[in-house]
Formats: structure tokens, sequence, C-alpha cells
């Protein structure tokens, strides 16, 4: 039986080490700007055969209208081949479990990062489609799902699991999945993060609980702690890019790697437009999606 552990153990950074690992032909030590987009406009997938961890299927989907990555991620080694999605968005869900079936996988796990304010989840759906799949999102998002998560907690899939790691500033639930420790476990790590740090950028702070002085503590604690070879997959992107890593978002970030002073004062300073999809969005995901459960004004 599949399990969720919750160990409450605290989360502490591993050492780093040398960038080894290329996923398709996306060479992670060729610096961001001169990769190929592997992602269509509607999907694209590439997935990982790291000769430490072969068990481990991934797919990086696209959803075009919000930018929005999802990801899907399996035990290929396990009889049930049980697989979570990531971020998964409603516009999309026909999509994601025509891949999950075509792939023989099971899916166990819709995960949600955080409360999003750009588009519908995809969780709520998914599970009226497919109703043994439980939904997941952390305890401090107040939102409604099947499994509650806190710092530490372990979401498994066969032999393989998540680590939750808090990382809290662009909203006050949002939290950072990273694959496991172990021989048996994909290395080098991945780690996704959300709306928390995106390639060359960040979240913003300016709503939903948002904090920049909370933010800029998050990533510098709970990812940029990581091996410097962890792959970095956002939860969003702008600009083509699919993928970074711990050591280059160190490195070149424009917000991150200046002083928090400064750093706060960029954030200020973003006068960003009211996010369109916002008051749609934020109520439905606030119960996992289904957004026939909200009550309707008089």
């Amino acid at each position: 039986m599949l399990k969720v552990g919750f160990s409450r153990a605290s989360v502490s950074a591993a050492p780093t080490h040398r960038l080894l690992f290329n996923l398709g032909r996306v060479n992670l030590a060729t610096p961001i700007g001169n990769r190929s987009k592997l992602i269509g406009s509607v999907m694209g997938s590439h997935s990982t055969a790291s000769s430490q961890s072969p068990k481990l299927l991934f797919r990086q989907l696209f959803e075009k209208e919000s930018s929005t990555y999802t990801y899907l991620l399996a035990d290929v080694s396990h009889p049930d081949k049980p697989a979570v999605l990531i971020d998964p968005v409603d516009r999309t869900v026909d999509r994601d479990l025509s891949v999950v079936k075509e792939l023989g996988l099971k899916l166990t796990y819709a995960m949600n990062t955080h409360v999003h304010a750009d588009h519908v989840t995809g969780s709520g759906l998914i599970k009226s489609k497919v109703p043994e799949v439980k939904s997941v999102i952390s305890k401090a998002s107040g939102a409604k799902a099947d499994v509650l998560i806190e710092h530490g907690d372990k979401i498994y899939f066969g032999d393989l699991f998540l680590e939750t790691r808090a990382t809290p500033g662009h909203t006050s639930g949002c939290v950072t999945y990273v694959t496991g420790d172990g021989p048996d476990q994909s290395q080098p790590k991945m780690a996704f993060t959300g709306d928390a740090l995106l390639i060359r950028g960040c979240g913003r702070t300016d709503f939903q609980s948002g904090n920049s002085e909370q933010l800029y503590k998050s990533v510098h604690s709970q990812i940029f702690s990581l091996p410097k070879d962890t792959c970095i997959y956002p939860a969003h992107d702008y600009k083509g890019f699919t993928v970074s890593t711990v050591g280059e978002e160190m490195l070149y970030n424009p917000r991150l790697t200046k002083d928090e002073g400064t750093f706060k004062g960029i954030m200020a300073n973003l006068n960003l437009a009211y996010p369109k999809m916002i008051d749609v969005a934020v109520p439905a995901n606030l119960v996992c999606g289904y957004q026939d459960l909200i009550p309707k004004s008089s």
C-alpha cells in the first residue's frame, strides 16, 4: 500500500556535488540562455534517465494560457507504477490523464505547491474522474485537500518520495517538493519550487499574505541550501526556460543574488497589474478546484 510519511523531522541540506546530469539533450552545465526550449505551446516532455535511479519516470508538461508547468513523476520499477502530478491545471486535466494512461501509470496524488492565483488547479477535476486520487496541499495554505502537509513531511509513490520544504513568502502556504535522499532515489536532486523561486526570478509578494522578507529567507534557507546541482523546476516560466539549477540561480538570479534590503526594495517597486484570474482562481483553489462548491452570492 502506498503511504504518506509524516516524519516531522527537520530538513537538512545535503552536501554539494559536481554537476553531472543531462536531461534529454539539455546539458545542465550549459548556461540557461543557450539551451533550446524543449516544450511546445501545448505539451512537451522530457524524462530523467539518471543511471543512479532508472526507476524514476519524469515528464514536464506545459499549459500555455497561464504559462504553468505541471510535473508527472512515477516509480516505474514498482509493480503498480504509482505516479504523482504536481500543480495540475484544470484546462489540461484530460491531456494529463491521457499521458498517465498511455504510460501505464497509476495516479495516486494530485499535489499543489500553493493556492494559485493565475489558474484553477486540476486537482478537483482529477478527483472527479479518478476518485482514488488524493489531493495534497500545505496546511498553512488554508485550503481543503485530502492530505494537508507540513515542513518535513514525505509523500511516497512506490519506493520514491518527495520531501516537503516550507517556502512561504509568495503566499503564506507555499512549499517546495524535493526528491529524496538515498541510493535508490533520483540523483541529482530535483526541486519543484512553485512560485517561490522561478528561473531568474521569483513570485510576487504583494497579495495572498505575501512577504518579501519571508520569501528571501525561504529561498536562501530551504532552496539555496540544497546541493548546487539540484535541478530547479518552477511552476511557471514566461521566457521559454524549462529548468535551472540551484548553483545557477545562486549566481545569476537578478533578484535573489542581492542582499535582503535590496531584494525587498525590488519587490516593493515591481508595480505589477492585478492578476486577471485571481478572483476566480483563489476561491476555487481553496476548495481543491471544485468550483461548484463555492457558495454563490445572492
